[in-house]
């Protein structure tokens, strides 16, 4: 009798996929956009530059009004006892943050908030950065780092600047053990084998004769738990034609 699938043993839950999240600093999100957000700015100062294992850039502690604490990724740039400020008043400099629809066209941002004050969902890994393309009343086109450029609503935060830590995958584990500890703090199974190189009991692309699949990796977005690898529910396949 076969073995599970990855995908199929990931779902339960088991501790060889949870993150040890009780390891983690913080959570990182944008204040609670409040009405002084709106309509004015609330200043902060950079206390502490912490590193978290569950992210892959460092993370700015920053002291509100001497009374509320949050985090943020660390631009490029920042340090200990820099000023920072978030609302629709602050100026667009890095480490502040500013809804799209007061940040002038081409400035660098982070931290980008999918729907107004959900805290910023997007655009959040280390080194990377989006780009505001045109400004309207209605929308704010934005350029992601996949090159694609996706309207937004003028209402939703963005922080200013270069998320620090670019080079970070430049450099080489060298151990196997680098890596182990790296993948186990996120929650990631480690190491990975190959669907080829299993048996046919235990992957769809496995066999006994050599690495090779031998039929197509497209499946169809119903197809069962089992059978879902490869390019599931691929929209195009073959060379892509000038």
């Amino acid at each position: 009798m076969g073995k599970r699938l990855i995908q199929q043993r990931r779902g339960r839950g088991t501790p060889t996929y949870q993150a040890h999240s009780y390891r983690w600093i913080a959570d990182v999100k944008h204040r609670p956009y409040d009405d002084i957000e709106k309509s004015g700015v609330v200043t902060g100062k950079v206390t502490s530059i912490v590193h978290c294992a569950g992210h892959s850039a460092p993370l700015a502690q920053i002291m509100y009004n001497n009374k509320e604490t949050a985090y943020i990724m660390a631009p490029y740039g920042i340090k200990v006892n820099d000023e920072v400020a978030s609302g629709a008043k602050a100026e667009p400099k890095p480490g502040n943050t500013l809804p799209l629809q007061h940040i002038p066209e081409g400035t660098l941002i982070y931290n980008l908030e999918r729907k107004p004050a959900d805290g910023g969902k997007m655009v959040r890994s280390a080194g990377t950065t989006a780009t505001v393309v045109t400004v309207t009343k209605d929308q704010v086109m934005v350029l992601l780092p996949s090159k694609k450029e996706v309207p937004f609503s003028p209402n939703c935060r963005a922080t200013i600047g270069v998320i620090a830590g670019g080079g970070r995958s430049e450099k080489p584990f060298v151990k196997a053990g680098k890596r182990h500890y790296l993948m186990r703090a996120r929650g990631k199974l480690y190491p990975l084998t190959s669907g080829v190189a299993m048996n046919a009991v235990d992957h769809p692309f496995g066999c006994g004769r050599g690495r090779h699949v031998g039929k197509p990796k497209t499946v169809g977005q119903h197809a069962p738990p089992g059978a879902k690898v490869g390019k599931v529910r691929a929209r195009r396949t073959g060379r892509r034609v000038k």
